[in-house]
């Protein structure tokens, strides 16, 4: 049985098209003191109130595909890994789906007039799952060392930062070099975690024990992981925010054939399908089942964007007329239309059409057959072999392979693939020990967040898959990232970045594959499980099930 609660929060109706509400007046402007204050309401009050009453118990399934290679979060950065750990671990802020900041570990915030200076206010009473006090100490280790060592994303951001230092146990203070307009997006949980000082200092961070049991703040603490089979989490008794989270648990089966986790969804092994889980061509039968509701929300904050990497540093890759070959080779409408059932977006060029400060002006790669030929035959192409690494992430990405491998093999290039786990695929990445190789990542809401880091060559060090795998290299594109990150006013900024995008659509560091489409699909009695800006890698600390 489910307890019902006292109606203190709210949630979202279901539906086959949930629209989530925004969240105006977030920021409140206070003048003549010097500072600008921000706060926020809690994310209760974004959504939409109805009749129904949040009951307490029940443990929800679900699914995670592929299996994370471990839960740390902040240590590995890639998409099923943030999907679980994001109920674990925390950061300072979370973000509406109009990417405003509201508060997580830090319950408000003060910005100085100039635009330096970041004051967070900490919770009080915030526990470690192991029983230990969160303090500003932790906050500090947390972004100063920990990220400033393995994280490539949390890093761009603090190349920004002059200091960080701690004036008592609840309040951070960051200081900036200069103003950095997106800042404030930097906080989410899964770009700057918040991990344990006392756990991880003095340590070798990748061989620490507690690896293997993560300890978060997070309204779900680790419980057991049976490798191959399912990840389970149990409820956080001592969080912090009265009443949640409302479920009992949450058990993430690993089931490694797309056809078995449909079947599983159908007979009601799963109650909740989070974005990739199943093949896109199962989602529409899926969608249509009795009480399922399903959304697109809930990727505001990450725009997932699928590339193609394409290894600068050796072979026919190093000719940019190769690499335009490759994008006007490849049919990324089919893709589209018929790999992902329609859903997503085919990209201009390096921005996509949710990042800030896209250039339209520039003239996109359609699919060109000829021209690919024409450039090919203009550089001497000798039919070098390339290889391909997919995305080992399901049978859509094998697909999808395939065709791109169809595609070059037609233009003349000569195409093999070379299949990998999870593991062997990051691997492989992080020592640039590919030709060219399908990954997606997201784009952050800003181009200083999410889309420079692919391509500053001062972000080329071997060992992250996140980085500028590619090793491009250029000094125009450095210098304009560089001063569009903290130009002012967002004139100036996307002046820049219309100039950045123009030189980068000429050199092609990499193929621009599509902006993708994710729906989550689960069974409409899950109540307010898509609550915010990065869906259900958060969103289990508010679902409850009326039943």
């Amino acid at each position: 049985m489910n307890e019902p609660l006292p109606p203190s929060r709210s949630e979202l109706p279901c539906g086959n098209e949930t629209a989530l509400p925004t969240a105006p007046g977030l920021r409140k402007l206070f003048g003549g003191l010097g500072l600008t204050i921000l706060t926020a309401l809690p994310i209760s009050a974004l959504a939409e109130e109805t009749q129904e009453q949040p009951r307490r118990g029940g443990v929800i399934d679900t699914i995670i595909q592929p299996e994370p290679p471990g839960l740390v979060l902040g240590m590995i950065q890639n998409a099923p890994t943030r999907t679980v750990a994001g109920n674990i671990y925390e950061g300072l802020l979370r973000y509406t789906t109009d990417l405003e900041p509201i508060p997580q570990l830090a319950e408000s915030w003060d910005v100085s007039e100039d635009g330096k200076v970041y004051t967070f206010h900490l919770r009080e009473n915030v526990l470690w799952h192991d029983g230990e006090p969160f303090t500003a100490a932790d906050a500090v280790f947390s972004a100063d060392v920990f990220h400033r060592e393995l994280n490539p994303s949390a890093r761009a951001v603090l190349e920004h930062v002059e200091s960080i230092e701690a004036p008592d146990d609840h309040t951070v203070v960051f200081t900036l070099k200069q103003p950095f307009g997106p800042f404030l997006l930097s906080f989410e949980a899964g770009t700057f975690t918040m991990v344990p000082k006392h756990i991880y200092e003095g340590t070798d961070f990748r061989n620490n024990d507690a690896n293997n049991h993560p300890i978060g703040t997070g309204p779900f603490k680790f419980d057991s992981w049976d490798r191959g089979t399912v990840i389970k989490l149990t409820r956080n008794e001592d969080y912090y925010e009265e009443d949640l989270p409302y479920l009992d648990g949450v058990n993430w089966h690993i089931i490694p054939d797309g056809a078995s986790r449909a079947v599983a969804y159908e007979n009601g092994t799963v109650d909740v399908l989070p974005y990739g889980t199943v093949e896109n061509f199962d989602v529409p039968r899926l969608s249509e089942l009795d009480n399922t509701c399903s959304t697109e929300q809930g990727h505001e904050y990450f725009s997932p964007f699928a590339m193609l990497w394409m290894n600068n540093r050796h072979g026919p890759m190093t000719d940019k007329r190769f690499r335009q070959a490759v994008m006007y080779a490849m049919d990324r409408e089919f893709a589209r239309d018929v790999l992902w059932n329609g859903m997503g977006q085919v990209p201009l060029g390096a921005f996509g059409s949710n990042a800030r400060f896209q250039n339209e002006d520039l003239t996109p790669y359609d699919y060109d057959p000829d021209r690919a030929r024409e450039l090919l035959d203009e550089m001497g192409y000798d039919g070098t072999e390339v290889t391909l690494l997919p995305v080992p992430y399901g049978e859509t990405w094998t697909r999808w392979a395939e065709a791109v491998q169809q595609n070059l093999k037609e233009v003349g290039i000569n195409v093999r693939t070379v299949a990998t786990d999870v593991g062997g695929w990051n691997q492989r990445l992080a020592e640039r020990d590919y030709d060219l190789a399908f990954t997606y990542l997201y784009q952050y809401g800003d181009p200083a967040l999410g889309i420079s880091r692919s391509y500053l060559s001062t972000n080329t060090a071997a060992g992250s898959p996140w980085n500028n795998v590619e090793g491009y290299a250029n000094p125009k594109v450095d210098e304009l990232f560089n001063a569009a990150a903290t130009a002012h006013p967002d004139s100036e900024r996307e002046a820049l970045y219309h100039e950045v995008q123009e030189i980068l659509q000429e050199d092609v560091p990499l193929g621009w594959l599509l902006e993708l489409g994710f729906p989550t699909i689960y069974r409409c009695n899950v109540k307010n499980l898509v609550n915010s800006a990065v869906g259900v890698n958060e969103g289990f600390r508010d679902a409850w099930i009326d039943e």
